[in-house]
């Protein structure tokens, strides 16, 4: 069968789908409708939007391994693509295998292991500004937690001098590649972006030259990019900006959705703090990372955070030919994308699957299900390059702001927004309260 004979929205059916999306404020609960009604695959039929739905771990098996050479990441047509210019993110081919040969080795758990110290710190900056009995957006807080982490553990700068400068330009840069009118309209003008996303290269630019003067001797991202061979101020600056973007963006969404999921199940977070005070031997200084692998209650609480809210909720390709994909012809040049979110909630795979249940993560009631249906950092040879970082990270933060503080959720109606990741939106506003046998511990 051709793609015009995909199952897609009429009738009935997109009448369905229309008060879905009212009722849960989202286009994930028109998508979930869709679902629903239609099977996988399905397509979106849009005037200039016309996706390929799949869901499922069969149909993510073809596209991160069995087949991933007929599907290219790269859509010149996308505004990550124009911010990202040549990122690793946006690569195919021998130029993608190239660059993540060079910022592999960063990012490998080994390696990540060395930045648990820098981890514990930052995160120390952020909280210890933390007013006993203030409220805080978590949303916010985490970003800039995310940010100095990244930052310091990977680049090797302290940026807290500089973030309120590049706070804006980030934030813009980031709604620069959300979904938006450009979707249905391509090449709708987009004032207002030019300037901000000026500023940030100038900021980037700026840490290549320095780095560059100093002599790069160190082994942090920066350096390992600078040192290596043919990789002009231009590209390195390409894989900075998609760190910077892809890496702490997504950090900060999972981190803010922990907290509200935590607040949210008051039991939860009881269960995680007393597995951290009895697994980290101190408040006063970074664990070990054996320390860190006894958390297994917490490591099951961000599994199942990324489970329901998996920052990169969808991925999206294009067809480097013609595909068939379970009995249906896709043409060369279709954008196939297939929904992270969807799959970690079927129902075929999940028992209550949109529950918060951690538990279900741990080793002992560890579910036998098909390889591919838990996918939040993508699967085969181009998985999430920063994975081993962000899981480690996660487990820093939280830790340290669960022995640190009383947290108590003041936020209500938090609904999940599609932006370049899945964040909480309007945000998580939170009551942090200095727990009275830490009160007078060092940060």
């Amino acid at each position: 069968m051709t793609i015009e004979n995909l199952p897609a929205l009429a009738g009935e059916t997109g009448l369905q789908v229309l008060r879905a999306m009212l009722r849960g404020r989202s286009v994930l609960s028109g998508l979930s409708a869709m679902h629903r009604a239609l099977g996988s695959p399905f397509q979106i039929t849009l005037p200039a939007f016309r996706p390929v739905i799949l869901v499922g771990p069969e149909s993510n098996r073809r596209l991160l391994v069995t087949d991933r050479d007929q599907f290219l990441w790269r859509n010149e047509a996308d505004p990550v693509t124009h911010l990202l210019r040549r990122g690793v993110l946006v690569e195919d081919g021998t130029s993608h295998d190239r660059l993540r040969a060079i910022m592999d080795p960063s990012l490998q758990r080994g390696q990540v292991k060395k930045q648990i110290d820098s981890m514990w710190h930052y995160t120390g900056r952020t909280i210890e500004r933390w007013i006993d009995g203030s409220t805080k957006d978590m949303l916010v807080e985490m970003r800039k937690a995310a940010l100095l982490i990244l930052m310091g553990s990977l680049f090797g700068e302290d940026i807290e001098g500089d973030i309120n400068s590049i706070w804006a330009p980030i934030l813009k840069s980031i709604a620069f590649i959300s979904p938006g009118a450009w979707i249905v309209w391509p090449g709708i003008p987009r004032p207002g972006y030019r300037s901000y996303l000026d500023a940030l290269d100038k900021y980037l630019y700026s840490l290549i030259a320095k780095r560059r003067s100093e002599g790069a001797q160190s082994d942090d991202l920066l350096s390992v990019l600078i040192n290596s061979p043919d990789m002009d101020d231009h590209l390195v600056r390409d894989q900075l900006l998609t760190m910077v973007i892809a890496g702490h963006d997504t950090s900060t969404a999972v981190l803010a959705w922990a907290l509200y999921l935590l607040g949210s199940h008051p039991e939860v977070m009881d269960n995680a703090r007393k597995e951290i005070d009895t697994a980290l031997s101190s408040s006063d200084r970074p664990p070990s990372y054996e320390e860190l692998q006894n958390l297994e209650y917490l490591d099951a609480v961000i599994k199942e955070t990324l489970r329901l809210y998996p920052p990169i909720h969808i991925g999206s390709r294009l067809t480097a030919e013609d595909v068939e994909l379970q009995g249906y012809v896709i043409p060369r040049g279709t954008r196939v994308m297939y929904s992270i979110y969807l799959a970690h909630r079927d129902p075929a795979y999940w028992s209550e699957p949109d529950m918060f249940i951690p538990e279900r993560f741990l080793r002992e009631n560890a579910a036998r299900r098909p390889p591919l249906t838990y996918v939040p950092f993508g699967g085969g040879p181009r998985n999430c390059i920063g994975a081993a970082f962000s899981q480690i990270e996660a487990k820093i933060v939280l830790a340290r702001i669960l022995q640190r503080f009383e947290l108590e959720l003041t936020q209500e109606n938090v609904h999940a927004h599609m932006g370049a990741t899945l964040e909480p939106r309007p945000g998580v506003n939170m009551r942090v309260n200095c727990r009275p046998q830490r009160r007078t511990g060092g940060l």
